[in-house]
């Protein structure tokens, strides 16, 4: 695992970077594409580097991780809605090529092994942009998800879901009890995962990722057993880190060469 503490607007270039180094290499290469505050400096990088340089996403394929059960078709906060305000209507992705899990199916676990065939049927996820939950989620599994979990159906915390009221106009309750997400282990088969965490809200989550044992409690810890995983920290995320200096002096030091 790699740690890099950074201003914000440092950490959207790097992750960046990763992502069109990716593309360079492999333009029809599938990306997992994250909801929620923690990315969007990163899609408005993609954005202008789309407008201003041309980095072309026409071949590319993306996989989201989760969706709200319930909320109607032209809800603002479905996924597919926002992830196209985000980044989708911004670049040039064709038509069709941003899959999300059906969070509207009749038969909802039908639905989940039905996107875990399709991601399979893509070839993997080559880069998954992640966020963390203040309780140590990503995706949408809470504490307590299987570490083998695969993409299902599951139930939102309070504690998730006044997190994301504000998406909701401030309200808790508007926002749905359940979802579908990709799962630990689906989200673990990427080959290059990148996670992003701002702010002082998330240095505890932070903390147990990078530095604590691995553990349901904290699921997002499960990263440590992945061969190829980058975090992106401002120095607020980070003010818990006990190993800080060593990141910071490792990162300083690394080759001039080596990307993320």
């Amino acid at each position: 695992m790699e740690v890099v503490i950074a201003a914000p607007d440092e950490l959207a270039r790097l992750a960046a970077d990763a992502v069109e180094r990716l593309l360079v290499a492999r333009p029809d290469a599938v990306l997992g594409l994250a909801t929620g505050s923690s990315p969007q400096l990163v899609y408005d990088e993609l954005a202008r580097r789309h407008a201003e340089r041309g980095l072309s996403f026409a071949r590319v394929r993306a996989f989201l991780l989760d969706e709200y059960v319930g909320l109607p078709a032209d809800h603002p906060q479905r996924y597919r809605h926002v992830i196209d305000a985000d980044l989708v209507s911004r670049i040039d992705l064709p038509p069709g090529a941003v899959h999300g899990p059906d969070g509207l199916a009749v038969d909802l676990e039908a639905a989940c092994a039905a996107y875990e065939a399709a991601i399979a049927r893509a070839g993997g996820v080559d880069l998954q942009l992640l966020g963390i939950g203040t309780d140590g989620h990503v995706a949408f599994n809470e504490p307590g998800s299987s570490l083998a979990s695969r993409t299902r159906i599951k139930t939102l915390t309070l504690r998730t879901r006044q997190d994301n009221a504000r998406f909701f106009g401030g309200d808790a309750d508007a926002v749905p009890r359940h979802c579908l997400t990709q799962g630990l282990a689906t989200i673990s088969a990427a080959r290059h995962l990148v996670l992003l965490a701002t702010g002082v809200g998330k240095a505890q989550a932070v903390r147990q990722l990078v530095e604590g044992p691995v553990s349901a409690r904290w699921p997002a810890t499960v990263l440590q057993l992945h061969p190829h995983v980058t975090v992106l920290v401002d120095e607020q995320a980070a003010s818990l880190l006990e190993l800080a200096d060593h990141y910071r002096e490792t990162y300083a030091d690394k080759p001039p060469w080596q990307g993320l």
